[in-house]
């Protein structure tokens, strides 16, 4: 054999060995048939049924031979198909552009804005304040103190003496009264 005709056999039989390249032009990236799972995770009975319904849709099995490879009843498997196509699409999803934030990162930026919130909500409370003291009004709810609470955390009743107090509105209303001593008779005459 000449030469030539080796560097010609020799780059088709090297052309033969490697496989296609896809349209793309980027090489296969993930591991092929024989190296490995292309999948990581997952348990051997999930595996199984996933590889019996890529079958089935590949048209290699029909679903009632891949109802009885994976265990399964007919019903069954077109509800696990039907669940794995639903996961396949919704893998498919484009990823959001940008930054995602973790679940910690939101819950910080709540809080940040809760503290920013509660202190605009004390200047807003502080300016009514100011607002109805400049006015004259009287604030609802402020007492002379604290609240009072009770053991079950209930507002206590303030102690009064109603009698007392009906009393002294009876007063007020009466007209005044000249001394007592004045208004007695005097019996020793």
């Amino acid at each position: 054999m000449s030469a030539t005709k080796q560097k010609e056999t020799r780059g088709k039989h090297a052309a033969a060995e490697k496989p296609p390249v896809p349209a793309g032009g980027a090489g296969p990236q993930k591991a092929e048939a024989g190296q490995g799972s292309p999948v990581e995770g997952g348990s051997v009975e999930a595996r199984r049924r996933a590889a019996v319904i890529l079958e089935v849709l590949a048209g290699q099995l029909r679903p009632s031979e891949a109802a009885t490879a994976a265990g399964v009843s007919i019903t069954r498997y077109y509800m696990l198909e039907a669940k794995a196509l639903e996961g396949l699409v919704e893998a498919c999803e484009p990823a959001p552009r940008g930054r995602t934030q973790t679940p910690q990162a939101q819950m910080a930026e709540l809080q940040r804005k809760h503290a920013h919130l509660q202190q605009e909500c004390a200047r807003y409370q502080a300016i009514a304040r100011a607002a109805q003291r400049s006015l004259g009004l009287s604030l609802p709810g402020s007492g002379d103190g604290p609240e009072r609470r009770g053991p079950k955390g209930r507002r206590l009743r303030e102690p009064s003496v109603r009698g007392l107090r009906f009393a002294e509105r009876l007063k007020a209303d009466l007209p005044p009264q000249a001394d007592a001593s004045e208004a007695k008779p005097s019996t020793s005459e």
